[in-house]
């Protein structure tokens, strides 16, 4: 790098510029850097200004809007500086002079715009249609820049966007209004304008937007300012929460006389800045809070959201298994009940009991609950009019089965005959709950 540097012919402190220039503007081209830096004699401060204003006014980051927001000329209050209005004396005559100025300014303004007015209505100004504002404003900076230097940095964009930055950033705007058939115009550009303290000042306090009133851009806002020599110098700011004309200045003057009336203006207008941001802090922080309570509002609904739908779905869920259980038992019963029917269809259709003879066996019948029943069956009984009297009795199982003892052996449901299965009189029969 120290080889390039010199190859290049700079110093080390130049050097260091351009590396900082780099690397806060993003430009990766040296070359480009190092020509930026040498336009504004080396000056880093000035060089940057110049690339964040270029970056804002193709378009400006802030202004969105279409159109200026409207500015407010407010003639009583404005200060009005003009190169060949000493300072007033005090007292009376002090009055008396300030009096008549105003008159007289009053009265020129309104007849000035009379005539304009007029003479609108008799000739054509091709200046009245403002086709490209922003041509207008750079081709000014350009010729500006290529006739006069060193020079404040210039707003690169259009005046309404000039406007809605310093509205939005509430800071001074300062609009320079050139017109090169003035006499004094030449002069104040390579003196006035070219004095470093006067450069300082407004890159440090202001946004600088120039443009010419022989293009349509700065005719329509030197209309619009209505300001009655050249070069002129207006300063606008927030005020009242309206941004105002608060200053102009006419005609030549010195550095240090532009300095000192700058200075006067912003040490007047800057309360009215700081108000503006303190008012905007307490809207931010008014709707950073209304935000955190509006978040906490939606999370606590959220919370309270799921705890009823938690509630809805248990009480759903409940209500399902009511529902199951009450169907459960309505099945049960009508199981219970159609169970009992049977029971008494099958003890109805049971043969009569026989007396006791050899042809009749008496068998007893041990329930799983323990009771115990007796009866006396044919031989030519079937094991099917066994099962039934077993089935009819109520504190039998609903399905079962019949074994013997001794030897143990299952007695199975049928049309085969108690004979046929071997079964005698005496025999002790069990019965098994299949479903236990």
């Amino acid at each position: 790098m120290d080889l390039e540097d010199n190859a290049m012919g700079l110093t080390h402190d130049q050097t260091d510029k351009i590396l900082q220039f780099q690397d806060l503007t993003g430009i990766e081209d040296m070359s480009v850097c190092r020509d930026v830096l040498q336009r504004h004699q080396w000056d880093l401060e000035v060089a940057i200004q110049e690339q964040l204003n270029i970056r804002e006014g193709r378009p400006s980051v802030f202004a969105t809007e279409a159109r200026a927001p409207p500015v407010v000329h407010d003639h009583i209050a404005q200060q009005v500086f003009t190169d060949d209005s000493p300072e007033a004396p005090a007292g009376v005559q002090g009055l008396f002079r300030y009096v008549v100025n105003f008159v007289v300014s009053m009265c020129y303004n309104t007849l000035s715009s009379i005539m304009n007015l007029l003479l609108s209505f008799i000739r054509n100004d091709e200046r009245r249609l403002v086709t490209d504002p922003l041509g207008d404003v750079m081709g000014f900076i350009n010729s500006y820049t290529a006739r006069y230097t060193p020079h404040p940095v210039f707003y690169q964009g259009t005046y309404a966007q000039a406007l809605n930055d310093a509205k939005n950033e509430l800071r001074f705007l300062i609009v320079y209004l050139h017109s090169e058939s003035a006499t004094e115009t030449q002069n104040f550009c390579r003196t006035t304008l070219a004095d470093p303290e006067v450069i300082q000042y407004i890159n440090t306090h202001a946004l600088f937007w120039g443009c010419s009133v022989d293009s349509s851009e700065g005719w329509r806002v030197a209309q619009s300012v209505g300001g009655r020599r050249y070069p002129l110098l207006c300063v606008v700011c927030v005020r009242d929460h309206r941004m105002t004309v608060v200053a102009r200045s006419e005609g030549a003057c010195s550095g240090q006389q532009l300095l000192q009336r700058l200075r006067r203006v912003v040490t007047d207008n800057e309360p009215h800045l700081a108000a503006a941001r303190a008012d905007r802090v307490e809207r931010e922080v008014t709707a950073r809070l209304r935000a955190a309570q509006d978040e906490a509002y939606a999370e606590s609904l959220a919370a309270d959201q799921e705890k009823e739908r938690r509630r809805a779905a248990d009480r759903a869920a409940r209500a399902q298994r009511e529902h199951e259980d009450l169907q459960r038992r309505e099945q049960e019963e009508r199981r219970k009940e159609e169970v009992a029917e049977a029971r008494t269809a099958r003890g109805a259709r049971l043969p009569r009991e026989p007396a006791a003879g050899p042809s009749a066996v008496a068998l007893l019948i041990r329930l799983p609950a323990g009771d115990r029943l007796t009866r006396r069956f044919l031989l030519a009984h079937t094991t099917q009019d066994l099962y039934d009297f077993v089935f009819s009795h109520p504190q039998s199982p609903e399905e079962f089965e019949i074994t013997t003892n001794f030897p143990k052996r299952t007695i199975a449901r049928g049309s085969a005959s108690l004979l046929e299965v071997g079964l005698k009189d005496r025999d002790v029969l069990f019965v098994n709950d299949i479903n236990a």
